[in-house]
């Protein structure tokens, strides 16, 4: 059964109005996604330089330390 020009434009219609609205939800998709990538990344670096200073605190020279007390 053929159809007819009307009913193959109509389908066609419904085909790429579907298309657009999957297109919309997956760029609004991207786009979140994208703004959770740069939290993630500024989170990153905030405890990539919180964890430079934790270890610099923690880090000694033992030149700085007194003798002990034997000495």
């Amino acid at each position: 059964m053929s159809m007819s020009l009307e009913e193959r434009l109509t389908e066609l219609e419904v085909r790429l109005a579907f298309i657009e609205d999957t297109m919309a939800a997956l760029s609004d998709t991207v786009a979140l996604h994208d703004r959770l990538v740069h939290e993630l990344r500024s989170a990153l670096e905030r405890m990539r330089s919180d964890l430079s200073a934790v270890r610099g605190a923690l880090s000694h020279d033992a030149r700085d330390e007194p003798p002990p007390p034997h000495y």
